[in-house]
């Protein structure tokens, strides 16, 4: 069986900080991914934007508070992001699949055993799968998190040999970038570290009361069935192809001991 990778890339990237889908940038990533799969490995897409898109289509400003509003924006937004996805793959001759899921698809051991032979199928086809959260009617996704969780869910469901989180950080650091120019970005670091714990919490760590703080726990998740975490930065040049070469790219999360 070839090799899988969950690749998961965030809003903020995807939509260049809420301006709108960044098909430059997607474009790249496709490409990338078309690179990937030339190199015998499956990659299953777990990709955000969907209300960050819904808002531009719409004209909003400011992302609303009330849950329907946020729904019906990550549903138009959701159109959006799967053309984006099938237009740019398709120009690499690669088929994509949407594959939108709830938090009991997961958790449901009748329903996750049926994602799984889903998944499982569409990658054999030679498929692109693009997954996210089904917005539309799961309320606590938009509420309370995002898709990192998702991600490393679906990488333990798949088999995954490898989960990568791109974001618009390098990577996590022994300190917070934004407020410590004297920050280093650490390497590699065992999941059990406490270090990780540390630097990644929500009291006051690197990024704490942001986004690293749910990838670090999406690591974890991940490291139950042995997958190995990088947390990269998405502008980098060639990141996909760079970490599949070996190159030293973000955070290397890693569970072997």
């Amino acid at each position: 069986m070839n090799k899988r990778w969950v690749i998961k890339i965030g809003s903020a990237l995807l939509t260049n900080d809420g301006k709108g889908l960044d098909k430059v940038a997607i474009a790249a990533w496709v490409s990338q991914i078309s690179e990937l799969k030339c190199q015998n490995i499956d990659v299953v897409l777990v990709s955000s934007g969907a209300i960050a898109e819904g808002m531009k289509r719409l004209g909003w400003c400011e992302r609303p508070e009330n849950i329907h509003q946020l729904q019906a924006a990550a549903a138009v937004g959701q159109m959006g992001l799967v053309q984006t996805y099938e237009s740019l793959f398709a120009q690499q001759n690669i088929h994509t699949a949407q594959v939108l899921l709830t938090h009991d698809n997961l958790t449901n051991v009748k329903q996750s055993n049926n994602v799984s032979a889903t998944l499982d199928a569409l990658l054999a086809l030679g498929t692109v799968p693009i997954v996210n959260e089904n917005d539309t009617v799961a309320t606590d996704e938009i509420k309370f998190g995002d898709n990192d969780a998702l991600a490393a869910l679906v990488a333990n469901l798949v088999g995954a040999s490898q989960l990568v989180i791109l974001t618009d950080q390098g990577g996590v650091y022994d300190a917070d970038p934004r407020q410590n120019a004297d920050a280093t970005l650490i390497n590699k670091i065992h999941v059990d570290d406490e270090k990780l714990e540390q630097v990644a919490s929500r009291a006051g760590g690197s990024l704490g009361s942001g986004g690293m703080y749910t990838k670090v726990l999406a690591a974890k998740t991940a490291a139950k069935t042995n997958i190995n975490t990088v947390i990269a930065s998405g502008k980098t040049n060639d990141v996909l192809t760079g970490l599949h070469a070996g190159e030293a790219i973000g955070t290397l999360i890693h569970c072997q001991s």
